[in-house]
């Protein structure tokens, strides 16, 4: 029996699981590693920490399906900056996609590239989680480590190359580092150029299902696996999750509740949205595409609010299911952190809406539930003005073992939501792209079959469609209109003169 490895190089650590070719996960394994935050806004990691969790997982996975394992797939966190000397030696912490010290250097890339032209390249404007501020900040503020530079990779693509010894990396993650050629799948040299990178720096871009070299004799032996076996490029986290949801042609739409929120479209044509309201990368399916809207707070959302009631979960969201459509005329805008898309915003901030006399804990709970959904909401309308399909929308996440949350999800969407019978993340699609690698299946649309739904399906009722479709127009009403307020409560909160 052929075995198949995913590993998710996560922020909070890794996992891995063991599929076999039926698509039924044998093993799994995770492991934590710490998250540092030196100053206020800079979020690090220590990439030798990558290394001993991915090795901590893997060993546990092949000690129950070693010699059984043929190929290895790579997912993980996208936009980490991890910077090699001459030697692959770490110069220095790695920043990650949730650090904001590079809003200088999105400025100073926008001024270099030009930003329509950028979003034309690249698909996004400059944003601070991504990797090339954080090369450019580099230049800026230490440049004695960045004089040492050989070698600049994404966070799964070091642990790949304490694999295999190989630079490589797949074209959904290097989408993320607004360097790639998104239409040509390959680094931008006019990017590079304008940026003053070195092409020579960057890891070769290889197909999701590609296979990127050979496990290390001497790593196979430490970790109980096959010699030799092949790891496959991968995908972003997103990405690799999309596969194993079976998010591999047109029509298909992932929605995502988890600590973030996300919605995930398949489209066969690169079709950037021209004012950066969406990110738009490349698929880990060889030749497509994907367009995503980012909530920074989604589950995240419902989860301060329930550490600031001091409730139990199960106990506020039973409340919640209990108060009509729409909480009674109560909105919550869930910026607790900012927010991602539309509106790119850093100092969009939080606020319930609305509030009355009569409004309690459970109007609370659940206006904080439908806020989140009416974010991925507007997310979808922009994928809806760009022409993409939208026939099936697939609820995974946290948020997809809620009754309530896959409900609002079908409501506020007003489309059936299903859901797969896996919910295994990431780690699941990278195996399975790892199954391309190995020849264990012909490509990503035969891995995919493996992919199987739940009988039930979460059909919208035609009366809450009504009534939310009501409130998501006060809701889309809101930012606009408080957008200059909310700025000036971040600059009196952090003590800024603001612009």
């Amino acid at each position: 029996m052929s075995v198949l490895v995913g590993l998710d190089v996560g922020t909070g650590g890794a996992r891995a699981v063991a599929v076999d070719g039926s698509g039924e996960v044998v093993a799994e394994a995770s492991s934590e590693y710490p998250l540092h935050t030196p100053r206020p806004g800079w979020t690090e990691q220590d990439p030798a920490d990558w290394w001993e969790g991915a090795k901590e997982v893997l060993g546990k996975v092949a000690a129950e399906a070693g010699d059984e394992v043929s190929g290895i797939g790579l997912t993980g966190q996208m936009h980490g900056s991890v910077f090699l000397d001459a030697s692959d030696q770490v110069i220095r912490p790695a920043p990650l996609w949730n650090d904001q010290r590079t809003q200088a250097q999105c400025e100073e890339i926008t001024h270099a590239v030009g930003g329509e032209r950028l979003i034309s390249i690249a698909g996004n404007p400059a944003l601070t989680g991504f990797q090339a501020p954080k090369i450019v900040w580099l230049r800026d503020e230490e440049p004695e480590n960045f004089e040492r530079i050989s070698r600049v990779l994404l966070p799964k693509d070091y642990v790949r190359l304490r694999l295999t010894g190989e630079y490589a990396t797949d074209a959904s993650d290097a989408s993320g580092t607004l360097l790639l050629d998104v239409r040509a799948r390959d680094w931008s040299a006019e990017i590079l150029d304008a940026l003053e990178i070195p092409h020579g720096w960057m890891p070769k871009v290889y197909e999701g299902p590609d296979n990127t070299g050979a496990l290390r004799d001497e790593v196979a032996w430490e970790l109980g696996l096959p010699p030799g076996i092949p790891v496959a490029a991968g995908g972003g986290d997103n990405a690799a999750a999309a596969v194993g949801t079976g998010i591999v042609g047109p029509g298909l739409v992932n929605s995502s509740v988890g600590t973030s929120g996300v919605l995930f479209a398949h489209t066969s044509e690169f079709n950037p949205d021209p004012s950066g309201r969406l990110h738009a990368f490349c698929h880990a399916v060889p030749g497509a595409y994907h367009l995503m809207g980012v909530t920074l707070s989604a589950g995240g959302s419902l989860s301060w609010w329930r550490e600031t009631l001091g409730g139990d979960y199960d106990e506020l969201v039973e409340a919640a299911s209990d108060v009509p459509p729409g909480s009674e005329g109560l909105v919550f805008l869930p910026y607790l952190s900012g927010e991602r898309t539309p509106h790119l915003d850093p100092r969009a901030r939080g606020a319930f809406f609305g509030l009355t006399a009569r409004h309690g804990a459970g109007h609370m709970t659940r206006a904080v539930m439908e806020g989140v959904i009416f974010s991925l909401r507007e997310s979808l309308e922009i994928m809806r003005e760009l022409g993409v399909p939208i026939d099936d929308v697939r609820a995974t996440g946290g948020g997809a073992r809620s009754t309530l949350w896959r409900q609002l999800q079908a409501d506020i969407y007003n489309t059936p939501v299903r859901r797969t019978v896996a919910d295994e993340g990431p780690a699941y699609g990278a195996a399975l792209l790892a199954g391309v690698a190995s020849g264990t299946y012909a490509d990503v649309d035969e891995a995919s079959s493996v992919v199987e739904l739940r009988e039930e399906v979460t059909e919208p009722d035609g009366d809450r469609s009504k009534t939310y479709e009501e409130q998501y127009e006060v809701y889309r009403s809101l930012y606009p209109a408080t957008r200059q307020a909310m700025s000036r409560l971040t600059d009196l909160a952090t003590g800024s003169t603001g612009d």
